[in-house]
């Protein structure tokens, strides 16, 4: 048995590994049909090792299958939730919603994907928490990560600030540093001065980056536009921090 588990799970993996090399596959959606493939052909494998030794002692298996037929039919209402995790979990995999190393939202869960199966998808939280979600319970899959991601930067600014020389200083910004970041994918975009609610104005600039890189770019080039707006002696309001009792 652990001899023809090893060759099979060796060749599964080397047959994955193979198609990792060529254009058009996402490497990530290779890792969840590798990983889910292991599991399937691990259960078959433990399903039929049962089936032997039960067999080879005496055991009338026939008659335990029958049984158990008896059993799953009392069990049947209690087991909706599980039927219901294996059907979600066979449509998310084959219309390819989310793939393992994605960083998703399910209603009030964000993080990474770290496994796919027919009954859990594991996501970890940005703070390391693993969450295990039933698959009957995904109902709304925001994916992060198929296309290129929004960086959205707010800098906060006196209602009498020189608007032409903001924009002269954003621009220089962006000719210097926007060469030295491959994954922005588009020009940096000045949105104005805006309202950004309770009385306060800012200038808003949208960055596209590709997925997973956009928290990175918001950080760097907020400090980066700060830096070079208050060097050349315009204002940035400190904003107002409430204390409570």
């Amino acid at each position: 048995y652990f001899i023809i588990k090893k060759i099979g799970n060796v060749f599964i993996t080397r047959t994955f590994k193979n198609y990792r090399g060529k254009k058009n596959i996402s490497i990530s959606r290779l890792d969840t049909l590798d990983n889910l493939t292991h599991n399937i052909y691990n259960a078959v494998l433990g399903f039929f090792l049962a089936y032997a030794i039960l067999s080879e002692i005496g055991i009338p298996v026939g008659t335990l299958l029958a049984g158990a037929g008896v059993i799953g039919l009392a069990f049947s209402l209690g087991a909706q939730g599980f039927v219901s995790d294996i059907v979600n979990g066979f449509f998310i995999l084959l219309e390819k919603q989310v793939d393992i190393g994605d960083v998703v939202t399910f209603t009030d869960i964000t993080g990474t994907v770290v496994d796919v199966n027919l009954k859990t998808t594991t996501v970890k939280s940005f703070d390391g928490t693993l969450n295990f979600v039933p698959n009957r319970y995904i109902t709304i899959v925001s994916n992060l990560s198929r296309e290129d991601m929004r960086a959205r930067i707010n800098i906060r600014l006196e209602p009498s600030v020189d608007m032409e020389k903001v924009n002269t200083i954003i621009e220089q910004v962006n000719k210097r540093f926007v060469p030295l970041y491959p994954e922005i994918t588009q020009e940096p975009v000045s949105l104005g001065l805006m309202d950004i609610g309770d009385g306060f104005l800012a200038v808003r600039i949208h960055i596209f980056t590709l997925n997973g890189s956009q928290y990175d770019i918001q950080n760097i080039f907020f400090q980066e536009y700060v830096g070079a707006l208050t060097k050349a002696g315009i204002t940035i309001p400190a904003t107002p921090v409430k204390m409570t009792p």
